[in-house]
């Protein structure tokens, strides 16, 4: 049984920074996923989702839920590993419950738990801005972002919660300090 991980955080919480340290520190144990990079591997594969998924991206567009739940669903499956960590999913309700949805129809993977990574928006803003890697690391893009990863998160994590699956930890620590709570954490799960 593959057991999944979902580490949801604001922009530029750390989240994907600390999936990937906690999978390099784990390789024979934990493989790290971000829906990204799924998404890429799908198009790279020249399959027909790769290619509806290829469409929506090229031109802007979100990929629909249902490709993007069976292309996620298909890459846990195919996992070298049984832990699974994917960063930066769900992001809004539909996701959620969509999600929720395939889950419960898969006896072969089992949600242990969402790991929220808590930063301010101040703490979010003076990361993103001050990496600056991009046009779109501006302050207008920003609190797009930012508005966009919070207005769905009350019902994220309410829903979660009630699941009994929602775990917090406090982002605004040394990086060193989050990987080894989030790792111990994870394996402690596993």
């Amino acid at each position: 049984m593959k057991k999944l991980f979902l580490i949801i955080g604001a922009p530029g919480s750390g989240k994907t920074t600390d999936a990937e340290l906690i999978a390099k520190n784990n390789p024979e144990l934990i493989k790290h996923y971000s829906t990204g990079d799924i998404f890429r591997a799908e198009v790279a594969s020249g399959s027909e989702r790769g290619k509806i998924i290829d469409s929506c991206i090229s031109q802007g567009n979100l990929v629909p839920i249902e490709i993007a739940i069976e292309t996620i669903i298909n890459t846990l499956k195919n996992a070298p590993l049984d832990n699974i960590i994917i960063d930066g999913y769900p992001r809004s309700d539909e996701q959620m419950m969509a999600l929720d949805q395939y889950l419960k129809k898969e006896i072969d993977i089992k949600l242990i738990n969402i790991i929220e990574v808590v930063v301010s928006e101040e703490v979010a803003r003076d990361r993103v801005l001050g990496r600056a890697r991009g046009a779109d690391d501006n302050n207008e893009v920003f609190n797009n972002r930012m508005k966009v990863y919070t207005e769905p998160l009350k019902g994220i994590q309410d829903f979660y919660s009630k699941a009994n699956l929602l775990t917090k930890i406090d982002g605004e620590r040394s990086i060193d300090e989050i990987v080894l709570e989030m790792e111990s954490f994870i394996k402690s799960k596993i």
